[in-house]
């Protein structure tokens, strides 16, 4: 058997964000640098748990449900308690927002940072129990005002993003970040605990041959989404894809190109995605990588939320993709 190599020169995600930090922020205080070792540091347990969550009798529901209605996994709660827990003790984080909770969670005043939170834990907890991938989602807003927190100051422009990112846990765990210059991807070592850099510099295509669509609401989409779709299949068709856990889908398009939609419906009419812990930090990494994300209406990042868990239709992916369907939406909106 040929002995394994070992990179002793490899760029950890630790490294690379004390790095960036040096480039970008050489007089900083660090505060961020902290947070993200921190959210790191959670998603590494939300991996661990996910791997061994049959053996520790972690699938299934916890009966009761949250803030959305939806039924909590054990799992869920379980991610929650670690992001919370991990954001807490950074020192760095003032507030923070989960899908979890009904309200912000505000930091104790000893422990405060600069820095607001908004994250989901376990993105995708419906497929859970089929052992289908799921994810984490997150993004880093700074407090708007120096003095204490203020009611509102969690809703922000997605303009006012400082970073974001997304763990996926799938076949490996692998961890998606930009700071606001670039997107890079770290896969999880094992064998070292370690995200290490894989994916650099990462950019979507500017048009891929996948549309991504929960195509079960056709009756309910408006005639605008029906008449992009349907273009899709027809010609030189585009391949569907849907697995139905939007860590996973916004990957594949972010890998792929091509477009993911998760538009309005006839029950939905405000769409279904959270903005701030879903549709924001996903709209900022596609940016980032040269794509677009949009609501129909207005790019994603210019959407200002009036509440904590409000929703928002999206469309992101390719440029030119998600350009074809806002002309398509338009010619409709003219009519």
């Amino acid at each position: 058997m040929a002995q394994e190599t070992i990179d002793t020169n490899c760029m950890t995600l630790t490294r690379f964000i004390l790095a960036e930090q040096k480039k970008y922020a050489p007089h900083g205080t660090g505060d961020l640098t902290q947070l993200l070792s921190s959210l790191q540091s959670a998603c590494k347990a939300v991996s661990a748990a996910v791997r061994r969550a049959g053996i520790s009798e972690l699938f299934g529901a916890a009966g009761n449900t949250n803030v959305q209605g939806e039924e909590v996994k054990k799992l869920d709660i379980l991610a929650n308690d670690l992001f919370i827990n991990m954001l807490r003790s950074s020192y760095a984080a003032a507030l923070l927002v989960s899908e979890e909770n009904d309200n912000e969670i505000e930091v104790e005043t000893e422990r405060q940072g600069k820095y607001i939170v908004t994250f989901d834990p376990l993105d995708g907890s419906s497929n859970i129990d089929c052992l289908v991938s799921i994810g984490s989602i997150f993004a880093i807003f700074r407090k708007p005002n120096e003095g204490p927190l203020a009611p509102g100051d969690a809703l922000q422009s997605g303009r006012q993003i400082v970073a974001a990112g997304y763990a996926l846990y799938g076949s490996a765990t692998m961890m998606v970040l930009s700071t606001g210059h670039g997107v890079n991807g770290f896969m999880l070592d094992p064998s070292i605990g370690e995200f290490v850099l894989t994916d650099k510099n990462m950019t979507c295509k500017p048009r891929g041959k996948i549309y991504s669509i929960n195509e079960g609401y056709e009756e309910k989409w408006d005639p605008a989404i029906r008449e992009y779709v349907k273009s899709k299949k027809q010609g030189k068709a585009y391949g569907g894809r849907y697995i139905g856990s939007m860590v996973a889908d916004v990957h594949r398009t972010l890998k792929y190109g091509g477009i993911f939609m998760y538009p309005a419906t006839a029950d939905n009419p405000s769409g279904k995605l959270r903005v701030l812990y879903e549709c924001m930090p996903m709209a900022f990494l596609m940016e980032q990588a040269g794509g677009v994300a949009h609501t129909g209406e207005k790019p994603v990042l210019d959407f200002v939320p009036t509440k904590l868990h409000e929703r928002c239709p999206i469309y992101l992916g390719s440029k030119d993709d998600v350009e074809d369907l806002l002309e398509v939406i338009a010619k409709h909106k003219i009519a």
